[in-house]
């Protein structure tokens, strides 16, 4: 079997979520890591490991990545990791799967199903590795994580949605 390892420079882990019922505040996790166990030619039959650190978050505004990471929401400090550990993957077609698996933020595991897009695999002309590609998206309920703190606006609505969207693009170092 192949080593495969993450190649952190070229892969990304991205979220948004409706802000004040108008717009969209975005960001990402910087530094997380994807532990694969097994063959790109047979991802049906693959594994996974994802672990994210929290503290890594980043929304380009300082005191929204503070309150991020504070007890209104991710609580870092108790909570550094969010997880998610897959249990089956079921090819849709050439390309597209879905992974499903155990999500768990702050203490609270859920199961959850994500989109995953395989790219395919390439030669790497600088290094000479084989690289393999995919994106991921889906969606989750932050209050099925505990993550319900929220503020009502004078207009109705509230500042902040429920459902988080999250996307990345993966890129893997495959040595044979």
């Amino acid at each position: 079997m192949a080593n495969v390892s993450l190649d952190k420079v070229h892969s990304a882990l991205n979220f948004e979520v409706k802000h004040m019922m108008v717009s969209k505040a975005k960001g990402e996790f910087q530094d997380f890591d994807v532990d694969f166990n097994g063959d790109f030619d047979d991802l049906e039959n693959a594994s996974v490991k994802v672990t994210i650190n929290v503290d890594s978050i980043e929304t380009n505004n300082e005191d929204r990545n503070g309150h991020l990471k504070n007890e209104d929401f991710f609580d870092v400090e108790n909570y550094p990791n969010i997880t998610f550990t897959s249990k089956n993957v079921k090819k849709i077609n050439d390309s597209e799967y879905e992974l499903t698996g155990d999500l768990t933020i702050k203490d609270t595991t859920n199961e959850e199903t994500i989109k995953v897009e395989y790219n395919g695999k390439a030669k790497d002309p600088m290094q000479g590795n084989m690289i393999a590609g995919a994106n991921i998206e889906g969606t989750i309920n932050r209050e099925d994580y505990g993550l319900t703190w929220n503020a009502p606006l004078e207009t109705g609505g509230v500042l902040i949605g429920k459902d988080v969207k999250f996307s990345g693009g993966l890129e893997f170092v495959v040595e044979e």
